[in-house]
């Protein structure tokens, strides 16, 4: 019979009490770990650590950054885990001169707001103050001025909101190159066409035209002025056929 070496039951207990105790002991660890992960989470949550230290507001040039941020209701004690995005571009964009928004959570304690406004087509004069005008037709009633800076056209005589709505948008859809010729907009309704306007061009000329798709008749206005003679005064007509009026004589040139 071959010689095998025997481990007795006895010998080999130690061993296996061991083991399992160190394995108990790693169990022990883990839950503990964990355990105590959740109580710093937990505390990190209720504590100032996690609240908002910071609100970045961009894109603003009509709105201040105080109003933005009084709009999405954002405080140093509001929990950055906590930021309703939608609920807080809902409520900025109840601003009229908001016209997208996009909230951001940049860890760990800033929330950034993203606008995009709407453009400033023109002015309006009530009393002795200037009111911008935005694409939407809004009319900026606290931003009033006392002096017009003669960026944007004029818009006179506009008496109907619906009419002013219109023509921001349509002012909106303009080149921009072509928008700083006009200096000035006047409604002109008639019985038959609401929608007729007159401009006033920096260069002299003025235009007779209506509302409706504006921005695609206007856009050929360039061309218009370079085929006409220099020093000859007149009214160009963009309505019904585009033609050009002389002052000078009863003739008229059509393009």
């Amino acid at each position: 019979m071959s010689n095998k070496n025997i481990v007795s039951i006895e010998d080999r207990i130690p061993k296996l009490k061991q083991a399992r105790k160190k394995k108990a002991n790693r169990r022990l660890i883990f839950y503990l770990s964990i355990f105590f992960f959740l109580i710093s989470i937990i505390v990190y949550l209720q504590s100032p650590l996690s609240h908002v230290k910071t609100v970045n507001v961009q894109g603003n040039v009509h709105t201040t950054d105080e109003e933005i941020i009084n709009l999405s209701e954002i405080t140093t004690k509001t929990n950055i885990w906590m930021v309703n995005f939608d609920a807080i571009e809902k409520a900025i964009k109840t601003n009229p001169i908001v016209k997208e928004v996009e909230v951001n959570r940049n860890l760990p304690w800033t929330v950034s707001i993203e606008l995009t406004e709407h453009n400033v087509v023109g002015y309006v004069k009530e009393e002795r103050k200037y009111y911008p005008i935005l694409a939407n037709g809004v009319s900026l009633k606290q931003r009033g001025q006392d002096t017009y800076n003669g960026n944007s056209p004029m818009l006179i005589g506009f008496t109907e909101d619906e009419y002013l709505r219109r023509m921001a948008e349509e002012l909106n859809n303009l080149p921009k190159n072509i928008t700083n010729l006009i200096s000035e907009i006047h409604w002109k309704p008639t019985d038959n066409n609401k929608n007729k306007i007159h401009l006033f061009m920096t260069d002299g000329y003025i235009v007779d035209g209506t509302i409706r798709n504006f921005s695609e008749k206007m856009e050929v206005y360039p061309s218009i002025v370079s085929q006409l003679e220099p020093g000859v005064d007149g009214i160009i007509h963009i309505g019904v056929g585009v033609y050009f009026e002389s002052f000078n004589d009863d003739s008229e040139e059509t393009e």
